[in-house]
């Protein structure tokens, strides 16, 4: 009997030792990967970017080999992007010429049917006006680009540049159609978050056209300047507050957070009139003279749209890059596409998007920001390129990878807690068993 009681004393306290042991563990790899998950993961080449400052760069954009490109204006700038991890290129003209110019085409008198960005690629500054623009003002900003210099280059559209009503899911106003871009809340109601063309505050939006079902009503609206608005539901019923994308033939992309397009990123856009279409981010902060008024701050791409396509949802890889705003041309003869960006929308109107993790801070700026990467897959299984997986109907963006959080230090302490509880347990336990048995034999040993 003593030896079996040794033996189980020598287990019960080798037990709570591997205990503290593991809890110890756990509490050390708990504190150390919260850490290194506190900490901001550093961007080599756009701290590098930062270092030589805008007087000794002009942009960044992706090739499309997924390359990413500096725009420097010397030998040296050069030696430090490669060294960085980039490729370089050297121009003329850095980003504040850039910058001067876009400011002395923003001071002239507006122009209705004109749009300018900053081209990286071709170090200009890129001014396009529309068939509306009469020969005298095309003549007028013709002379003003040259007396800025020859990093300002003309091109006529032959199009329209007009801000597109409608979208990939339809809403349906008093005389008017516009979509459903993304779904966003402010941690009390829910939204849709659309173009700001679409409605001014207080403008009804319904189902159908014959204005049965409500879906919700616009609370706030900015256009021109930015081109944004929140459609707040009427029901919760209304329509599903996850994050989708509609691609056609009945299959969606979940949409899992937000981020900044890259010139030369592959971006997708849906809308009710054309559909699932694709293109690439040819210019950030770009600035369209629409007839109603100037909208600023724009993403540019190649995505064609049509009237029917506006407030639709521009997106890549899973994540949430803007809403339609307007353009020119269509999708037979294709046409440039302007986008207003979300982060900057939801910035505004202090909202999130639902469904998925908050917005990251911050809005960009002319260098082209850094474009979230991630892959998956369509609805249907089918692989798209920019898709992220729905097999899970959309529902959240979080995973659920263990039943036990290992990386809590909680647990750990948990561990270590009851590791001490089964020693004090064990030896309170064997000590009143050698009491009951020093009991036992004295009573039999002295009656």
């Amino acid at each position: 009997m003593r030896h079996a009681r040794r033996n189980l004393r020598r287990l019960v306290r080798l037990a709570a030792v591997g205990g503290l042991l593991c809890g110890g563990l756990l509490v050390t790899d708990a504190v150390a990967g919260e850490s290194e998950a506190g900490r901001v993961a550093r961007d080599p080449v756009a701290d590098t970017v930062l270092e030589l400052g805008t007087s000794r760069t002009a942009g960044s954009w992706t090739t499309e080999d997924g390359r990413r490109v500096v725009a420097v204006t010397d030998a040296g700038a050069a030696a430090e992007v490669r060294a960085s991890g980039a490729d370089a290129r050297i121009v003329r003209h850095s980003m504040d010429r850039l910058r001067s110019a876009v400011e002395a085409l923003r001071a002239e008198p507006r122009v209705p049917g004109t749009a300018w960005a900053l081209d990286y690629a071709s170090n200009e500054v890129t001014v396009r006006a529309d068939s509306t623009v009469s020969a005298a003002d095309w003549s007028r900003m013709s002379g003003l680009a040259e007396r800025i210099g020859g990093h300002v280059r003309m091109e006529r559209s032959r199009g329209v540049f007009t801000t597109r009503v409608g979208g990939a899911s339809p809403i349906f106003g008093e005389g008017r159609r516009c979509s459903a871009g993304f779904n966003v809340t402010d941690g009390r109601d829910t939204y849709i978050l659309t173009a700001g063309h679409c409605g001014p505050e207080g403008t009804p939006w319904f189902q159908d056209r014959q204005n049965a079902e409500l879906v919700g009503t616009t609370t706030d609206a900015a256009f021109p300047g930015k081109d944004y608005s929140l459609v707040r539901y009427e029901s919760a019923d209304t329509f599903d507050r996850t994050n989708v994308a509609s691609i056609g033939d009945g299959r969606a992309v979940r949409i899992v957070g937000s981020g900044e397009p890259v010139v030369g990123q592959r971006v997708f856009r849906s809308g009710s009139t054309t559909g699932f279409r694709a293109g690439e981010v040819t210019a950030v902060n770009a600035t369209v003279n629409y007839p109603e008024g100037t909208v600023t701050g724009l993403i540019e791409t190649t995505v064609c749209a049509e009237p029917g396509d506006s407030g639709g949802p521009l997106f890549s890889q899973g994540l949430a890059l803007g809403v339609t705003s307007g353009g020119d041309g269509d999708c037979t003869t294709g046409g440039t596409t302007y986008f207003q960006p979300v982060t900057t929308a939801m910035e505004a109107l202090g909202v999130d998007l639902t469904g998925g993790p908050p917005r990251p801070p911050g809005s960009g700026d002319d260098t082209g920001g850094s474009g979230g990467q991630a892959t998956g897959t369509g609805a249907s299984g089918t692989s798209v390129p920019g898709a992220s997986d729905t097999s899970d109907g959309g529902l959240g963006s979080r995973t659920v990878t263990s039943i036990v959080d290992l990386d809590n230090p909680a647990l750990g302490v948990g561990v270590i807690a009851v590791s001490l509880l089964v020693l004090v347990g064990a030896r309170w336990i064997v000590s009143a068993q050698e009491r009951r048995e020093f009991r036992s034999f004295h009573s039999a040993s002295w009656g």
